[in-house]
């Protein structure tokens, strides 16, 4: 490329500043990348003999459709869809047995403290609150995570998911960001505190930053619970069997696509204002496809990474139901603490579509989302226990009785979606950044979001006369 010299200095000054902004522009830089990998390519089949196998043949078929613009992205919302489908049908029955089975022990435990004549208060603490708490989470997180995470892992060992990564580096890269997102993103399916630490594998820091704080609009597992149940109570109510599931399904798929698209706009507009930058360039190997080892995979992602994700709910979630009955059990006047809280947060709730009992349940369920959905019922009945329910048509009718309607769904499934990180996900982000200043951030820019679209939604359906 050749600069001609200019009579005038000046103009010869703007030519230099227009050629340095092509020479910067993704454009070049791809064709520069493109170009390279074209010689390579063309050196290797001139000094190297290689034999094709079967194998290879088969991998560049698949490769053609998997990676393709055309098919690419519906086979990955199909797969998506594949998942969530099986894991909400599928999750129905064993959650229903746990709690039955939960509800039994719960009879005897009872029964041991009448025995004793133990207080009522410490039956309350640990029976009503503790031990509730905490076999709701198992029930209701347990078997989703039985059946979705080890679905994911064997997507991962059969080798598709590097192709969803370069599939999604497209888009990424014209929001600002760095395709190895895509990677970090598929990880928040799980936790989004492990997407946080596996942001590491993103070499640029600005890049790194922008998936640190977007990663919290892909909804982790402990917000599946809540999802799924609202789906099906609310956006599937006029549906049975199979197409219930079907719909439900659906809906959690329009919910995550829509968290993604809040994903790909965040970035977009932090990598225009506070982490300007050029995205770098993502090379990534494809490997071969693989077939996949069906016992250790089903085996090792049910251990590892359900029983680990079980664990830290758990240890969130008994302590948080102890704290809860004892807000519902103190009263100051003739009014309990968890009702003067609830009365604070009312107005702000009914703003956004929502109440002031479910935004208690948010600030009581920061250290993990696991237990909003409980904490959200024993407000509700204003029993001071976290109620156990028969089933889900029970769930239906308490929340239809506190004034729920669909609207109050939807807004309370896009709070879930975009709303401020867990306790866990905040220490992982700030252990990864060092910086309170970062961490304060990654609360704020996903609550300030939740607040804004449940807010137009609420007073669009609204003004409509939806509601």
């Amino acid at each position: 490329m050749e600069i001609q010299p200019s009579a005038n200095k000046e103009n010869g000054i703007h030519e230099l500043l227009s050629l340095a902004d092509q020479l910067s522009s993704s454009t070049v830089r791809d064709k520069i990348v493109e170009q390279l990998y074209k010689k390579s390519n063309e050196f290797i089949k001139e000094g190297v003999v290689f034999t094709r196998t079967k194998h290879d043949q088969r991998t560049e078929k698949l490769d053609a459709i998997f990676t393709s613009p055309i098919f690419g992205f519906p086979i990955m919302l199909i797969m998506l869809g594949v998942i969530f489908y099986l894991t909400i049908a599928g999750a129905n029955v064993p959650s229903s047995m746990l709690a039955s089975f939960f509800g039994w022990i719960e009879g005897y435990l009872t029964l041991i403290f009448t025995t004793l004549n133990a207080p009522e208060w410490l039956h309350g603490v640990l029976v009503l609150g503790l031990y509730r708490g905490t076999s709701w989470v198992i029930s209701v997180m347990l078997p989703p995570m039985a059946i979705f995470f080890p679905t994911f892992a064997l997507l991962e060992n059969y080798g598709y998911l590097p192709r969803v990564a370069f599939n999604m580096d497209r888009l990424f890269k014209t929001v600002g960001a760095h395709g190895k997102q895509s990677l970090t993103m598929a990880m928040g399916f799980g936790c989004n505190a492990a997407a946080v630490m596996s942001s590491r594998i993103i070499e640029s820091p600005r890049e790194r930053m922008l998936a640190i704080l977007t990663n919290n609009f892909v909804p982790c597992n402990g917000r599946w619970g809540t999802l799924i149940v609202l789906a099906s109570l609310f956006m599937a109510a006029g549906f049975t069997g199979g197409m219930k599931s079907l719909v439900t399904t659906s809906v959690i798929v329009g919910i995550v696509l829509f968290g993604i698209i809040i994903t790909f706009l965040v970035s977009w507009v932090l990598s225009k204002t506070a982490l300007k930058g050029v995205p770098t360039h993502y090379t990534l190997e494809l490997p071969p496809y693989r077939k996949p080892k069906f016992v250790d995979t089903v085996i090792r992602s049910s251990l590892t990474k359900s029983l680990s994700v079980l664990n830290r709910a758990i240890k969130v979630a008994a302590p948080a139901g102890i704290l809860t009955w004892v807000l519902a059990n103190i009263q100051l006047g003739d009014t309990s603490i968890l009702l003067h809280i609830v009365n604070f947060l009312d107005p702000l709730g009914q703003t956004i579509g929502l109440d002031g009992f479910i935004l208690m349940a948010f600030l009581i369920g920061l250290p993990a989302n696991e237990i909003v959905l409980p904490i959200l019922l024993m407000g509700y009945l204003s029993t001071g226990a976290l109620i156990d329910v028969d089933g889900i048509e029970d769930l239906k009718h308490i929340f239809l009785n506190n004034g729920w309607t669909w609207l109050t769904g939807l807004n309370m499934m896009l709070f879930s979606l975009l709303h401020y990180p867990c306790g866990t996900t905040l220490v992982n982000i700030w252990k990864e950044t060092k910086s309170l200043k970062w961490t304060f951030w990654s609360f704020m820019i996903p609550t300030g979001i939740a607040f804004l679209v449940t807010f137009i939604i609420a007073q669009f359906v609204r003004f409509m006369g939806w509601v």
